[in-house]
């Protein structure tokens, strides 16, 4: 079952000191950094909570954000919708799709499940890509920002969409964190262990999956809402499998199945990526390398590492011999 250990809370704290500091002080450029990593960042808690949990590796959680990227902007644009209806319903419309997907795919496992969300997702891009109602190529321009000026808010200011943006990853790691605390959480993670097991205690396996599925699907809608909302544009690019496959990557650097190490690798791989960009074009090689070095290493990402190095300076019990008796 998931818990909260020192360290976690200790690195939760630690991060959201950070953010919230760096909100407070960074300039446009930063405050656009920091929008990016909160995007990613929820992507990655809902890709942690099915395959890192679940053992439900997915390569569809990025059409997943790009749905709910496109259902946000043509509620908003098309349907005239002011923006939190619209994304009640581009999340919706994303838990639905996962639902499904989590429901066809419950009897495969390992490659086959990769392979299967994999042309799920390859389907939704496709069909984005080709459609011209949804712009084709050039994708769709226009998506709004909330509007809190009720609240005294604005989101057109950068820093001010920087903490709506850090809010909404609380809210989607607290999403995650009850749904493994849940009765739902523990199966999640028992199937992933012995799924025969459950079977024979009379767990309905397809529907667990399908709805652990769906909840990550939701995160993922959420993203998406977010990451329409930071550009104010969607294109057929987040669809892609390559968007999936960047998220995998940072789930794994971070640490999988901890839920806090893919916060940490998001925060890692964008600034990673944005430093080492400005350096060389070739910075997807480098995080590769760095990606090698941390699979090689056989810690379970930065976080995992950390949690190992701080289990063994912990001392241990000594256990004291029986005395035989005379």
């Amino acid at each position: 079952m998931f818990t909260h250990t020192p360290l976690r809370l200790a690195t939760l704290a630690l991060l959201a000191a950070a953010a919230l500091t760096y909100a407070a002080v960074a300039g446009f450029f930063g405050l656009e950094i920091l929008a990016e990593i909160a995007i990613l960042a929820i992507l990655v808690i809902a890709l942690d909570l099915v395959a890192g949990f679940g053992g439900m590796v997915s390569l569809c959680h990025g059409a997943l954000l790009g749905v709910g990227a496109y259902a946000f902007t043509v509620a908003a644009n098309d349907a005239g919708l002011t923006a939190l209806p619209a994304m009640i319903l581009a999340i919706a419309l994303s838990t639905a799709l996962a639902f499904v997907i989590g429901a066809v795919c419950a009897r495969s496992t390992g490659i086959y499940f990769i392979m299967a969300t994999l042309a799920f997702g390859q389907m939704a891009y496709s069909f984005v890509f080709q459609s011209p109602l949804y712009g084709g190529d050039d994708g769709l321009s226009g998506a709004p920002r909330p509007d809190l000026s009720a609240l005294g808010i604005d989101l057109t200011d950068s820093r001010a969409f920087a903490l709506y943006a850090l809010l909404l990853v609380a809210l989607a790691y607290a999403v995650a964190a009850a749904t493994l605390r849940s009765g739902l959480g523990r199966s999640l993670v028992g199937l992933h262990h012995n799924e025969k097991r459950l079977r024979a205690l009379g767990l309905t396996v397809w529907r667990a999956k399908a709805t652990a599925f769906a909840i990550s699907g939701a995160l993922a809608g959420l993203a998406g809402c977010l990451a329409a909302q930071h550009t104010q544009y969607v294109s057929p690019g987040l669809l892609s499998w390559t968007v999936s496959g960047e998220a995998l990557v940072v789930v794994i650097l971070g640490g999988l199945g901890t839920l806090v190490g893919p916060i940490l690798g998001a925060v890692l791989f964008v600034i990673l990526k944005h430093e080492i960009s400005a350096l060389t074009p070739y910075w997807h090689a480098i995080v590769g390398l760095i990606l090698i070095a941390v699979v090689m290493s056989r810690a379970n990402g930065v976080f995992g590492f950390l949690e190992t190095r701080l289990a063994a300076r912990k001392p241990q019990p000594q256990v004291k011999e029986a005395k035989a008796d005379a």
